[in-house]
């Protein structure tokens, strides 16, 4: 049996004459007869019997009608999510984020559940290199990483970058709010990533422009570790403006930096060349209008 089957047989079942259960499935009378004889041969009983010009279910057609509309249902209620995901109405939302968090993401989220509230959600929270290999190997379809980093196999929009802040528990004599990386050379820094990954080659990368050797004394990309840290007095640290809203009100002051090339540029990727979810497309669609 099959799934028009058991239409059929529903059908005939609940108006209890060929003719008048042929009129509602728009079909003539032999083939609906036949297609009723098939289903009694193929389960060897008998599903409905004649009493006067009326049609009854028997035994078997009584358990039959039963399981036909839980499966009629069930196939109708799976065509319709089927559908709804396709178009983005439902589904889930794979993304992943990077360790030191993303100023944009609550506020697009918010947006987007607004439009699509049936979509759940999916987030993971990784160092921006592991990101990229979770997207390769299809574990996530999209990131918000840190750059720069080697994109080839990606596709990517550049999301908006954000200034970087010297944090310390020492009130800084001489800062006003902002300072230059020339100002921070001596003091023991600490960097909120490791050797290789995109915010610790940026720092360095401006102290070098400037011909500057800062004074590095740990690499700590556990965020509230390293806060902790700089709260205790081990070391100060140069952190993008996100960690900034991290701080707690009290213990660590913070200074922006002046310089021009010391910015956390982001980007959300997703792999070249592969399909992606509806809920995906939409995401996308929702990061290129705002």
């Amino acid at each position: 049996m099959d799934i028009r089957q058991l239409r059929y047989f529903i059908a005939i079942a609940e108006e209890r004459k060929i003719s008048a259960a042929a009129q509602r499935l728009h079909m003539s009378q032999p083939p609906l007869s036949q297609q009723l004889k098939a289903m009694e041969v193929e389960l060897g009983t008998l599903l409905l019997e004649r009493t006067g010009k009326l049609l009854e279910l028997t035994e078997s057609g009584k358990a039959l009608y039963h399981y036909a509309l839980q499966m009629t249902q069930l196939m109708d209620e799976a065509i319709s999510e089927v559908k709804e995901v396709g178009h983005g109405v439902k589904g889930s939302l794979n993304i992943g984020i990077n360790t030191l968090s993303s100023v944009e993401l609550p506020g697009l989220l918010h947006q987007f559940k607004t439009r699509y509230p049936q979509v759940t959600y999916k987030i993971q929270q990784n160092e921006s290199s592991r990101l990229c290999e979770l997207v390769k190997n299809r574990v996530l379809e999209l990131a918000i990483i840190r750059l720069p980093l080697a994109l080839d196999d990606f596709s990517v929009i550049p999301l908006q970058a954000e200034p970087f802040y010297f944090i310390t528990s020492q009130p800084a004599s001489g800062f006003d709010e902002e300072v230059t990386l020339a100002d921070l050379k001596e003091y023991p820094l600490m960097i909120p990533s490791t050797e290789g990954l995109g915010v610790h080659y940026t720092i360095l990368m401006a102290f070098s422009a400037q011909h500057l050797k800062p004074s590095i004394i740990a690499e700590c990309s556990d965020i509230p570790l390293l806060l902790q840290l700089v709260s205790s007095g081990f070391g100060a640290a140069i952190v993008p403006e996100t960690v900034v809203a991290q701080l707690p009100e009290n213990g660590i002051h913070a200074f922006k930096i002046k310089d021009a090339h010391l910015s956390a540029a982001t980007g959300l990727i997703w792999l070249k060349g592969h399909h992606l979810s509806a809920a995906a497309q939409h995401f996308l669609e929702l990061i290129q209008q705002t």
